[in-house]
């Protein structure tokens, strides 16, 4: 039988909201991984709800991944996303140099719409350079991209944008970049895979709604099929095809978009894009 792969999942717990370490947990396992998760904070809520408690978990990052290292674990992947400050950044740098694995992956989670999300200072950037630089894949949007590198966000993005993006991130990391969330034309939404010097570009429909979490989904996806053994531009076909399926099957039942995807119930599809079933 094969060996089971273990992955660390260092992210918070946003209790309601589909987002964060309850997407992670949920799809990974599906995946058939191991899951061990790293929670950074634990909310009722995610931020876009009013009225939302909030549990500091930073002083437990490393006294965990100390534990582990001590019980001898071997793991085979680590997968970092939103860290809701500087000090979390540096906790989780040292937790990407404490384990070999195979796959380093970040989605550095900053913003979007061109704007730092709310509690982020101008500084955090700088400091989310430093873990990306650990990474073997990063996944940022276009506004992380823009925040990562300094270069102004615009609303509409160009492949010759794109690729003045991709060039600058180059600069500060080794890593496989793939860039998010491009509005490449008014009813396609793209994604660009940069590996070893090629770019490539996926195209998806629009879809005409916006949910959270969404992010959290392709990333999620994205992780459970490189640690599957698929390429990087496989990897992240697949994960857009799986977020447009999940939020058609939201639409006809739900607009509240702080509630994110349905993602639960199209596992079946999950499973068979990954080739499980």
């Amino acid at each position: 039988m094969q060996k089971q792969k273990r992955v660390i999942a260092i992210n918070d717990i946003s209790s309601f909201g589909k987002c964060s370490l309850t997407v992670a947990i949920s799809i990974l396992g599906a995946a058939g991984l191991e899951t061990c998760a790293v929670p950074t904070a634990v909310l009722s809520a995610h931020t876009g709800f009013k009225g939302y408690t909030f549990c500091d978990l930073t002083e437990n990052i490393l006294p965990s991944a100390n534990h582990w290292q001590s019980m001898g674990l071997l793991f085979d992947g680590i997968y970092s996303g939103y860290l809701g400050s500087k000090e979390q950044v540096k906790s989780v740098e040292k937790v990407m140099d404490m384990f070999d694995v195979d796959i380093k992956l970040v989605d550095p989670v900053m913003g979007d719409d061109g704007m730092l999300y709310d509690g982020f200072d101008e500084s955090f950037p700088e400091e989310m350079k430093k873990l990306i630089k650990r990474a073997d894949v990063i996944v940022p949007n276009v506004t992380e991209s823009c925040l990562l590198t300094g270069v102004p966000y615009k609303e509409e993005h160009s492949k010759e944008y794109i690729n003045g993006l991709i060039k600058e991130l180059q600069k500060i990391c080794d890593a496989s970049i793939v860039i998010t969330g491009i509005n490449s034309k008014e009813d396609k939404i793209s994604t660009a895979i940069c590996e070893n010097g090629t770019i490539t570009y996926i195209e998806n429909q629009k879809q005409r709604a916006i949910y959270s979490g969404t992010g959290d989904v392709f990333a999620s996806t994205f992780m459970a099929a490189l640690m599957g053994g698929q390429d990087t531009v496989s990897a992240a076909k697949l994960s857009a095809e799986f977020v447009g399926e999940c939020i058609e099957l939201t639409k006809a039942v739900s607009s509240e978009r702080h509630y994110g995807i349905n993602f639960e119930l199209n596992t079946k599809s999950l499973l068979e894009k990954l080739g499980i079933i």
